[in-house]
């Protein structure tokens, strides 16, 4: 096992997908606390937010984790233990290089940024060193895409829909593509913090 990627399920992880509409903030908030500095995946986000707030998640979040986090531009490289955040209007891919891509295709599920369109590409950017999170939200954005993860051979993990606050969108998740771990969000938590250098 590479010093760099910590192993769960038996495979190794170098990137975890995370894609959150209403409620997302708080959930995010507590997910991204939870982490030590010692965190080794690459974090990927998409939250349904208006256009206008430009800058907004990374102001909110990163007082609360002790990772970089930065809002995503077009062709920056992937960096371990960086957490990058889709910029409002704009739909994030990983493409195979592991570089970001932003685009201002039309949108979808209503939706731009896409948490379909970031976990299709990251599905075959990472394949089985993937670990895709979909979290609470009011739309079925994020369905396909985690379908897409499984079938790469990624892990997948859902918000137990009972502790969203809105569960639409991880009860889509999993009648849809199902999951490996349905887990409230403090489990959750918990076990995003095992991901650290052994």
């Amino acid at each position: 096992m590479s010093a760099k990627q910590p192993m769960h399920a038996g495979r190794s992880i170098e990137a975890v997908a995370v894609g959150a509409s209403s409620g997302g903030i708080d959930a995010l908030t507590l997910l991204l606390q939870a982490l030590p500095p010692s965190f080794v995946p690459a974090l990927l986000l998409v939250m349904h937010i208006p256009a206008s707030n430009e800058g907004l998640l990374v102001e909110v979040l990163a007082p609360h984790c002790a990772l970089p986090v930065r809002e995503a531009f077009d062709k920056d490289s992937v960096v371990p233990g960086t957490v990058y955040v889709a910029p409002p209007g704009y739909h994030l891919l990983v493409e195979p290089a592991r570089t970001l891509a932003l685009s201002v295709d039309e949108p979808v599920n209503f939706c731009r940024p896409s948490i379909d369109v970031l976990f299709e590409s990251a599905a075959y950017a990472y394949r089985e060193a993937l670990l895709g999170i979909v979290l609470t939200g009011a739309n079925e954005d994020g369905a396909r895409g985690l379908d897409a993860i499984r079938r790469a051979g990624g892990l997948a993990w859902v918000q137990q829909p009972s502790t969203s606050v809105s569960p639409v969108m991880p009860e889509s998740a999993l009648r849809y593509a199902g999951a490996d771990r349905i887990l409230a969000l403090s489990e959750m938590a918990t076990e995003l913090a095992r991901f650290v250098r052994p």
